[in-house]
């Protein structure tokens, strides 16, 4: 289909709250993912949400085998995910860092619950139930955090931990974020 322009921080389109998608297997919702799909893989993506391109619906995509901005994560399945709901499965919370397609060339540490139960269903309707760890609940909590226009900088408690990549890793290879 085609790949959009990424909104960025500032927009104030990523602070609106998205509406739920109240029609499924529609043509304009498998365009719109397919859209997203393109658009995520041209930018190394581990997720995108459809308000970071303009499109103020509850559906969010992510997943990858390798991803080389994220190197050290482990496998995420790709996963369409339309009206979700999250279930924290602990009060444990890990930090670590993250970037945003929507905020470019910034790095910044950022708790986020440990382990979670993810439901909601897929562009045909089909039921996702998933209990998951690690950097996939992380990846599911940055992109369903998008949904309620929060962007990954209000979740950080540090700001001495937030900075340019290049910057705060000097002499790695930098992937735009």
């Amino acid at each position: 289909m085609a790949i959009k322009q990424v909104l960025k921080m500032g927009d104030p389109v990523l602070l609106a709250v998205a509406k739920p998608v109240d029609r499924l297997d529609t043509p304009e919702l498998h365009a719109l993912i397919q859209d997203m799909h393109d658009t995520m893989e041209s930018l190394n993506g581990a997720g995108l949400a459809a308000p970071q391109i303009g499109v103020g619906l509850q559906v969010v995509i992510f997943g990858f085998e390798k991803n080389q901005r994220y190197p050290d994560a482990g496998e995420v399945p790709f996963t369409v995910l339309i009206n979700p709901q999250l279930t924290f499965l602990s009060e444990e919370k890990e930090d670590d860092w993250e970037g945003c397609l929507s905020v470019p060339g910034l790095r910044g540490m950022v708790p986020r619950y440990a382990q979670l139960r993810y439901q909601g269903v897929d562009q045909y309707g089909t039921v996702i139930d998933r209990n998951v760890n690690g950097f996939h609940a992380r990846v599911v909590q940055h992109e369903c955090d998008h949904l309620q226009g929060i962007l990954y900088p209000m979740r950080i408690r540090d700001f001495r931990l937030f900075g340019f990549t290049d910057v705060l890793f000097p002499g790695q290879t930098v992937i735009d974020d």
